[in-house]
């Protein structure tokens, strides 16, 4: 990335093409899920642990998803809101079955 990015319009298609890997996704998917579930269990348990479990779960397949299969650094470091915003509409897109579609227009193949 050679300049700032400096609206979300354009970080999208750039969160998407850090993304490239279907096997990032999937990690990034995993992660996403147990930090729903995670955030589910303090809400009814009400144990302000989940917090740290939520972070952990999520960020973590993630950050190795980068590290290990794309083999670049997270967004999160420069772009922390935008990134968080961007993982759950990554993961709500695939969900519905508009993600191929965007990572299309991303120039993901």
């Amino acid at each position: 990335m050679a300049s700032k990015i400096t609206t979300y319009a354009e970080f999208w298609p750039y969160y998407l093409r850090e993304h490239s890997n279907i096997n990032a996704r999937r990690l990034h998917f995993l992660g996403t899920t147990l930090a729903i579930l995670s955030l589910a269990l303090l809400i009814v348990l009400q144990m302000p642990a989940f917090i740290f479990v939520a972070l952990v779960s999520g960020y973590g397949p993630a950050w190795i998803a980068h590290f290990f299969v794309e083999k670049n650094r997270p967004a999160t470091f420069t772009y922390p809101y935008w990134s968080l915003v961007s993982d759950f509409r990554m993961y709500f897109y695939w969900l519905g079955g508009k993600l191929p579609g965007e990572l299309k227009k991303a120039g993901v193949e």
